[in-house]
């Protein structure tokens, strides 16, 4: 199989990932086929992505005539699994993060897509290769991770597992620049992968300066708006969703460590109800679904930018010392790709001196008792610079 054989893909999951990821290879020109449980869903995710390409249109970014070609023949929806894969060349899943749920779904993928089919999650931060254990076919099972909004962000992280073969690797990479998006290879399936990994580092550290009331949210999301974020970090947790925010929070600590887990303020949020933009109410209230107001005169001047870089790129040489990743460059073409900043963390860290770098880890580590923020034995030996 090559990947000019790709003629039909399976979107498995019709929500703001799915529906975005169809739309992408809509926009590509390839058949898509976009289920999800119910009816309804699917029809929502249709319309949303029709209310997308209208506007694409509108812009001048989309002739009129492929939009026409899309609603007429491109597109189908279905809430009938087995209809939806049985001609897929290529399966995408993006249902919700619980591995139960992920492997139920590849099994039941499994036994009605095509034994040539490529199988691929959507997942940000959970297992490939347990995932490939419940089909038949682990040699064409990977992970092809886009991130939110799939239609704006370039960055698509292609994760192979130890059965994956270099042959299905080989397609996706194609797959997804032929989809004008940037691929990304991890070498080596880790929990978060590369950006989401390096990020929840920092996330980390941004969560527990909030429970500690250093700073308070609409402080901290005025500062990074000002900084030139579209959105700041507990803005983004209330737009992703407080409860999936825990979730992944929760499986990097089963995996990596408890000081990888959520805040204590985000699982009584949670408990109360307060899930963010789908609730009406997280760190800020969501007015019909719409954006908070920031005050950007309440930005602080408080916060330490740097700590959050400190460690991204403490985290990135975890990432090389694991074989997850051959060149820290790859950090950085993730994180610019799946964020639209212009720097990334390691092309700043290399105007840090290695005394810097580590004094401010441990002093992190020590204040805030965390030991994923210790340096590591690369930092250590000045290795965070190549």
């Amino acid at each position: 199989m090559k990947v000019d054989d790709i003629k039909t893909v399976a979107m498995i999951g019709a929500g703001d990932m799915g529906h975005g990821i169809a739309e992408v290879a809509l926009l590509a020109g390839y058949r898509v086929n976009l289920y999800d449980v119910a009816e309804e869903a699917v029809g929502r995710g249709r319309e949303r992505i029709f209310q997308s390409l209208d506007k694409l249109v509108e812009k001048g970014k989309l002739p009129a005539e492929h939009n026409t070609a899309i609603r007429t023949s491109l597109l189908k929806a279905t809430a009938d699994l087995a209809e939806a894969v049985g001609a897929a060349d290529l399966v995408i899943e993006a249902v919700p993060e619980r591995m139960e749920l992920k492997k139920k779904v590849f099994a039941e993928i499994d036994r009605h897509a095509p034994a040539h089919a490529l199988l691929a999650s959507n997942t940000s931060t959970m297992s490939i290769t347990e995932i490939a254990e419940a089909t038949g076919r682990p040699d064409k099972v990977l992970g092809l991770h886009y991130f939110n909004p799939a239609v704006l962000m370039r960055l698509v992280e292609v994760i192979r597992t130890a059965r994956t073969s270099d042959e299905t690797i080989a397609i996706a990479m194609a797959f997804v620049a032929k989809n004008k998006k940037l691929p990304v290879l991890v070498k080596k399936d880790s929990p978060g992968f590369i950006a989401n990994r390096v990020n929840q580092a920092a996330g980390v550290l941004i969560m527990e300066i909030v429970e500690r009331g250093e700073i308070q949210p609409e402080e901290l999301d005025a500062f990074a708006r000002v900084m030139g974020s579209a959105m700041g970090p507990c803005e983004l947790t209330d737009y992703v969703g407080v409860d999936v925010a825990v979730n992944g929070s929760n499986y990097f600590a089963e995996k990596l460590g408890p000081d990888y887990g959520p805040a204590p303020h985000l699982l009584k949020m949670v408990a109360e109800g307060k899930l963010g933009k789908k609730s009406g109410q997280g760190y800020f209230t969501w007015p019909n679904g719409e954006r908070p107001k920031i005050d950007l005169r309440k930005a602080t001047k408080k916060f330490n930018f740097f700590g959050p870089i400190f460690l991204q790129i403490n985290e990135a040489t975890k990432l090389i010392q694991e074989g997850v990743i051959d060149s820290l460059n790859d950090v950085d073409l993730a994180l610019m790709n799946s964020s639209g900043s212009s720097l990334g963390p390691i092309s700043l860290g290399r105007q840090i001196s290695r005394l810097d770098l580590v004094d401010n880890l441990e002093m992190l580590a020590s204040k805030y008792g965390k030991n994923l923020f210790k340096p590591t034995r690369r930092v250590l030996e000045g290795g965070h610079k190549f």
